[in-house]
């Protein structure tokens, strides 16, 4: 039997759709991520489909599993997360929905050190000096913040915050704090000791956030937080913008209130050019690239189109959300 696949964004590599080519028919819904145009020919076409690849920001709504219709019998994402799904509405219709689980870890570890790195040692304000031709000798102008003999606070201990804390080993970090929901048993190993938020932000030179976004997680890190936090604390998000109040943020960085922050993720996504944070000189902002290598995508690209041949064989996803 043929199913139909639909995938909404253009952006698969070859190698997951030569596994669905192989049984089924794929079409691909449209070439862009953002925007209205892109959401409206998602909406035009989806109608249909047997199996669904969700690769796209766009949120995943009730009004477009109507649209893709009751025949629908899989869904899969090509991310970590699933934020942007709305899991009460696929699970209501009984839809098996899969993700790439693991995928991330290692490479979001990196960027969480190198944004670390970056906004510690003022980056930002070093390579605006050297391109705008005011090198100023001397260090003075820009000092930052040493990693080694410092207290690393983890939010969220799960797989992307334990493969930070291995990283952090080599870089003689004096204490690892983390906190959560519950206990990981990974943390005695590891050398972590779980406290309260209160007082992770309370200790922490350096504060990462490696937690998935919840109702219980929005905006975390807010005005009455950040004032818990060292002067000379480090923020980094690696997780999700909506993790953090970015007008509060703004405030606290401007004010020196911390001393800076390192962010892969923000709100909106894409940023507009022109957003007031981007304009701090302690704020280093990079653009959601914490996955972003070739090996993890082609690796989200073939879990998703195993998810979806097993879910169209009526099997049990290779890694399932529901």
């Amino acid at each position: 039997m043929s199913f139909q696949v639909y995938i909404a964004n253009k952006r698969y590599p070859a190698v997951g759709l030569d596994l669905l080519r192989k049984t089924t028919q794929t079409t691909f819904l449209t070439y862009l991520e953002y925007g209205e145009d892109s959401l409206k020919e998602i909406k035009n076409n989806i109608k249909g489909c047997d199996g669904l690849i969700w690769n796209t920001h766009h949120p995943l709504t009730a009004e477009i599993l109507d649209l893709a219709g009751p025949q629908l019998k899989v869904i899969s994402s090509t991310s970590t997360g699933f934020d942007h799904i709305d899991l009460g509405e696929v699970k209501k219709r009984g839809i098996p929905l899969g993700y790439a689980r693991l995928v991330l870890n290692n490479s979001v570890a990196d960027v969480a050190v190198g944004l670390m790195i970056a906004a510690a040692r003022r980056f930002k304000e070093g390579v605006i000096n050297t391109e705008s031709g005011n090198w100023e000798l001397g260090t003075q102008w820009r000092l930052g913040q040493d990693i080694t003999g410092s207290t690393v606070g983890i939010v969220g201990l799960g797989s992307i915050g334990q493969a930070v804390v291995r990283r952090l080993k080599g870089f003689d970090v004096a204490k690892f704090l983390y906190c959560g929901r519950r206990e990981k048993p990974e943390a005695k190993t590891l050398g972590v000791q779980r406290v309260s938020l209160e007082q992770l932000l309370a200790e922490s030179d350096y504060v990462i956030l490696a937690c998935p976004l919840t109702d219980e997680t929005k905006e975390l890190i807010n005005a009455n937080t950040l004032k818990m936090m060292k002067k000379t604390a480090v923020l980094v998000n690696i997780a999700r913008g909506g993790l953090v109040d970015q007008d509060a943020l703004y405030e606290a960085l401007k004010e020196n209130r911390i001393f800076a922050a390192g962010l892969d993720v923000v709100t909106p996504e894409p940023i507009p050019k022109d957003h007031k944070i981007l304009s701090l000189p302690n704020c280093f902002v990079t653009p959601h690239m914490g996955g972003a290598t070739m090996s993890n995508l082609n690796t989200k690209a073939i879990i998703a189109a195993k998810n979806i041949l097993l879910g169209l064989e009526g099997k049990p996803l290779l890694y399932p959300v529901i």
